[in-house]
């Protein structure tokens, strides 16, 4: 579940700044990229403005993006890497079956556009086929479990969206740390979430507009009689669908979604799908029991499925299984979809380059064979124990802050500082690997590997179910340029790919590395307290460790801050949510308060020198609001704030509002936009 796995950040955002590297280099030994500041600016009444206000006036999102911002850097400088690794494996004619084999096919298929031209819908005939012989209920379930498949992406997964009705997710019991439960979790939406379809917005209801003609344009494609019929039909079912699906922020309450149904019991808890046809199907029939996420949206889709005509289901299943695949069917397919999700939900005119897109599949059904070259060759020792030293300062620092806190109780310390202590942090990369021997790759078959690789995870979930729990598993390959967060195994996960300038230059000065990767490390510990985490104990079971009067202050403390970002306006009307983003924020108040703390103790006393006209502490606060510098379209903009638990990277900037040191390092005035009064900065770790 997305609070399962915490992450840094989305996808969605994971893009970068136009400005280069250089720009960094040159700015050494401070870190800070003087030219991309603001100092017309004032500091307290907007520190984002100041730290980035040049770079966003002057930088240009590039065309085959939606935002940019420093992950991009960092990202292309990945994705060039594992590019050139990728094209390198099929050197020296690797034997059949082998990684490197697999690797090179894989990527070939992919390229071979003329290929897929002259496949036309061949993969998917089976599929087809299946769909066009439904004839009962019993036919229609059995369809619909066959299609279930794995969430393996960290990004999304209690807001699951997916092609398919439901989504599984495999993870330890919420009450049971030592065995592994399949989740059930909502989906079936051809669009990013529930507002886009129940949404008054004129800008929403234009998206819906939009979308009934994508889905009408696809299946005309696809020689349907009545297509435009049909795509009226399907986009009234899924809006049914979105009326039975929970909001974000119901489906990141995690005591909402502690409910293990035994398997006989569904027929009668969720009435309407043919339950046993279903499970049997998925490959669940042996389970006795499936734990629902999101229980009134699974009993109101199982109800649709048997209120809805078998001719609409029907059309729906055609479309989504066309959909899904849309990106290696013939341009025409591929095309229609980027017109769709890539210019209409993100604002991006133009689509990447066929080679860009073939690494970033490559990496995701290959991703741990791609990224074992990844680290021999761009992850020295040297890097992993330096950031390592720089996790178990911070993790000292985290313990030292528990011990310092007044409003909390010793008992409660006592458990908080057991979850510090238990904490399993991973740097670069995974201590075992992915086999990949029983996956089959051809050279000239990029949709059937495609379909095959995501048949093979979704059988490798569920192989894990009843095995002992992998407390070591990983939920990134370690070319991501991303960090997570489960709280289920009380783990952290820093890939190799994030380790990079500028969130880490070996060579930088301290105050820059803590106060990006430094940040980083500190977010993503502190989501194992935030309003999630803290529900878990050292173990990774649900359990309530808090006295009661420790739990009202952290609760109160959260709101407070929940209250902060919902004055936040990222579009004109358009207001975050500060219930939705507030795991997020206090991770990034936590974690930026500890950071701050771990630099000074790694100054061992020390005072840090002035550079470039900079104290430490001001070069500490620039480097973290330089890390989220981001400039996105306004598509891609509303869809976040829309769907995503992470604030834009503007406000996250504005974190600095809350910690006394930013205070002391740039004396704002009573007065000014970001000035609080010292009652009112949230501290909560």
């Amino acid at each position: 579940m997305q609070r399962f796995r915490r992450i840094l950040t989305t996808a969605a955002v994971l893009c970068g700044s136009a400005v280069s590297m250089a720009a960094f280099a040159a700015s050494a030994p401070s870190g800070v990229d003087q030219a991309g500041m603001d100092r017309a600016a004032q500091p307290g009444d907007d520190f984002d403005g100041y730290a980035n206000g040049n770079w966003r006036r002057t930088t240009e999102i590039p065309p085959d993006r939606s935002s940019t911002g420093i992950f991009l850097k960092v990202f292309q400088k990945a994705e060039q890497r594992t590019a050139d690794l990728v094209r390198q494996a099929g050197a020296g004619n690797p034997a059949p079956g082998s990684d490197a084999r697999k690797i090179a096919d894989y990527y070939a298929a992919f390229m071979d556009e003329a290929h897929i031209e002259q496949a036309g819908l061949a993969p998917l005939k089976p599929e087809l086929a299946k769909i066009a012989a439904i004839s009962s209920p019993a036919d229609l379930a059995t369809v619909l479990g066959s299609q279930l498949r794995a969430d393996v992406d960290p990004v999304n997964a209690t807001n699951f969206h997916t092609e398919h009705l439901f989504g599984l997710f495999v993870a330890q019991g919420l009450e049971d740390p030592a065995h592994n439960v399949p989740y059930l979790l909502q989906g079936g939406l051809g669009m990013p979430d529930r507002d886009y379809y129940l949404s008054t917005d004129p800008a929403m209801a234009a998206t819906r507009a939009k979308y009934q003609a994508y889905v009408a344009k696809l299946l005309a494609q696809a020689g349907e009689a009545d297509a435009e019929g049909e795509a009226k039909a399907i986009l009234e079912l899924e809006t049914k669908i979105a009326k039975a699906h929970a909001s974000l922020v119901d489906s990141e309450d995690v005591h909402k979604a502690n409910n293990p149904w035994q398997l006989d019991a569904f027929a009668a808890k969720a009435p309407g799908l043919d339950w046993a046809a279903y499970f049997k199907a998925a490959g669940l029939a042996g389970q006795k029991a499936v734990t629902v996420w999101q229980p009134q949206a699974v009993q109101g889709i199982a109800a649709l499925v048997a209120g809805e005509p078998l001719a609409t289901w029907k059309s729906y299943l055609v479309f989504h299984t066309l959909n899904d695949s849309a990106g290696l069917l013939p341009k025409a397919y591929a095309d229609a979809s980027f017109d769709f999700y890539g210019r209409t939900l993100q604002g991006t005119p133009q689509q990447r380059d066929r080679w860009k897109r073939a690494i970033g599949a490559v990496n995701n059904d290959l991703g741990d064979a791609v990224g074992k070259l990844y680290v021999q060759h761009y992850f020295p020792a040297s890097s992993k124990r330096q950031v390592q030293a720089m996790v178990t300062n911070i993790l000292a620092a985290f313990n030292e802050r528990v011990d310092s806190l007044d409003w909390m109780t010793p008992a409660t310390k006592k458990k908080a500082k057991a979850k510090i202590a238990t904490l399993k942090v991973g740097v670069g990369y995974p201590e075992t690997w992915r086999d990949y021997a029983q996956l089959e790759i051809r050279p000239d078959d990029a949709l059937g590997n495609r379909l095959r690789a995501e048949q093979f995870e979704y059988a490798h979930q569920l192989a894990k179910l009843g095995r002992p729990v992998d407390r070591g598993e990983w939920w990134m390959t370690p070319q991501t340029v991303n960090a997570v967060n489960l709280p289920l195994q009380n783990a952290l996960n820093f890939p190799a790919a994030i380790l990079e300038a500028p969130f880490f230059d070996p060579k930088a000065d301290a105050a820059a590395n803590y106060g990006s990767i430094g940040a980083v490390i500190g977010h993503e510990i502190s989501h194992g307290f935030d309003n999630t985490g803290a529900e878990f104990d050292a173990e990774g079971r649900l359990a309530n460790w808090w006295t009661p009067a420790d739990q009202a202050h952290f609760k109160a403390a959260g709101q407070k801050l929940a209250a902060q970002y919902d004055a936040y306006e990222a579009l004109p009307g358009l207001h975050l949510n500060g219930q939705q983003t507030l795991g997020e924020n206090i991770a990034d108040v936590s974690g930026l308060t500890v950071a701050w703390i771990a630099y000074h103790k790694s100054l061992h006393g020390k005072r840090p020198p002035v550079i470039d006209g900079f104290s430490g502490d001001q070069r500490f606060f620039l480097a973290f609001a330089q890390s989220w510098r981001t400039k996105t379209r306004e598509a891609a903009l509303r869809q976040q704030v829309v769907t995503d638990g992470h604030a834009p990277g503007r406000f996250r900037a504005q974190t600095v509002r809350n910690l006394d040191a930013w205070y002391d390092a740039f004396a704002p005035k009573p007065g000014q936009a970001l000035y609080l009064d010292p009652a009112q900065r949230v501290k909560i770790w």
